[in-house]
C-alpha cells in the first residue's frame, strides 16, 4: 500500500466533543438538544446506523429517540408522524432515516419536515441556501467529506474533483460544497459516458453510487486523493464482486465475523495508486454521525434564540 489514510474517527471523537460541551451549556439553560428519528420497516442496515446515531447522541449529552414505524406503513401514516415531530416543541433535530421503502415519495418526505428542525438539511429551503452558499445545517456525509479533506490537508480550491453519483443526500450537496470551495466539479452518474476516464481527470475522487468495488485501479489518478462514501454489508464472498473476493481482507472478516463491510472503492487495488484514501470503515462514516449530532445541537440553540 503506498496511499496514505484519510481516517475520520479521530476528528469525530474531537468534533462529539465539542458538541459535548455545546449540549451541556444548552442543558443548563433549560433541557439537552432533543433528535427523533423516524425509522420505517426492518432493513438490517438502517436499523443498524439508527442505533448508532441515538446511542453516539446520548453519549454527546442529547436526548434521542426512535419512532418505528413497521414495514408496510402507508405513506400517509409516515406523513402523519412527520407533522406530529414538527408540532412537538420538545423535538429539535429530525431525521428520516433513508431509503425509504417502495410506495414513498422521497421527496414528500423532505417537503413535509420542518426547515428548522431538517437536520440533513434536505428540505427544499435548506437546499436552496446551500446552493446561495449560506447554508442553515449542511448534509451530514457531505460535511463530513469536507471535514475529512480539510483535515488532512488536501488543497480543494482549484482541483478537479469528479463525484460518482448524484443523489440528493450525497452527490448533489457536496458538489455544491465543492464548488464554493473553489473547485472544478463533474458529477458522474449512470448515463455518464467513459465512467473510468471521466474518473481519471480526478484529484478528489468520491463514490457515493452503492455499488461494492465499482472504483478500481483504472478509475484513479496517480496522486489522487479517494474518498469511499459507499457502504453494503455482504455475509458470503459470493455476494462480492469477482475482481474482490481474493481480497484477504475480506475473507478474513467474513471467515471470522459471518459479515464485512465493503466500500465502492477496490481499496486492495486503489491503494497503490492514490496519494489519499478512505478506509471502509472508519473513514466517513465516523463523521457523518458526528456531523449529525454538531447539526442538532445547531438547531436547538438556533430555535432558543428565535424564541430569546
Amino acid at each position: 500500500m503506498t496511499a496514505r489514510l484519510l481516517e475520520g474517527t479521530a476528528l469525530a471523537r474531537r468534533i462529539r466533543e465539542e458538541t459535548r460541551v455545546e449540549a451541556a451549556r444548552l442543558a443548563s439553560g433549560g433541557r439537552p438538544p432533543r433528535l427523533r428519528v423516524i425509522l420505517l420497516g426492518e432493513d438490517p442496515a438502517s436499523m443498524s446506523y439508527v442505533a448508532s446515531k441515538t446511542r453516539a447522541a446520548r453519549e454527546a449529552g442529547c436526548d434521542a429517540e426512535t419512532v418505528r414505524l413497521p414495514s408496510g406503513t402507508p405513506p400517509g401514516r409516515l406523513l402523519d408522524e412527520i407533522a406530529e415531530a414538527n408540532r412537538d416543541e420538545a423535538v429539535d433535530g429530525l431525521l428520516v432515516q433513508l431509503p425509504l421503502e417502495p410506495g414513498h415519495d422521497v421527496r414528500r418526505v423532505f417537503d413535509a419536515l420542518v426547515p428548522w428542525k431538517d437536520v440533513d438539511g434536505l428540505h427544499p429551503e435548506n437546499v436552496g441556501l446551500l446552493h446561495q452558499g449560506r447554508p442553515r445545517y449542511i448534509p451530514c456525509t457531505p460535511a463530513g467529506v469536507i471535514a475529512l479533506l480539510e483535515e488532512h490537508g488536501i488543497p480543494i480550491a482549484g482541483a478537479a474533483a469528479v463525484i460518482l453519483g448524484r443523489s440528493e443526500i450525497v452527490g448533489k450537496p457536496l458538489a455544491a460544497l465543492l464548488t464554493a470551495r473553489d473547485a472544478t466539479v463533474t458529477v458522474c452518474h449512470s448515463k455518464t459516458r467513459d465512467l473510468a476516464g471521466v474518473s481519471r481527470t480526478a484529484d478528489i475522487l468520491v463514490a457515493a453510487v452503492g455499488r461494492p468495488g465499482l472504483v478500481t485501479r483504472d478509475f484513479v489518478r496517480k496522486g489522487a486523493a479517494v474518498v469511499d462514501v459507499g457502504l453494503t454489508r455482504l455475509t458470503s464472498l459470493e455476494e462480492a464482486p469477482a475482481h474482490l473476493r481474493g481480497s484477504p481482507g475480506l475473507s478474513r472478516a467474513i471467515a471470522e465475523k459471518g459479515r464485512a463491510l465493503v466500500g465502492d472503492v477496490d481499496f486492495d487495488s486503489v491503494s497503490q495508486t492514490a496519494a489519499w484514501i478512505t478506509p471502509v470503515p472508519g473513514g466517513v462514516g465516523p463523521l457523518t454521525v458526528a456531523m449529525l449530532l454538531k447539526n442538532t445541537v445547531l438547531a436547538a440553540r438556533l430555535r432558543r434564540e428565535r424564541s430569546a
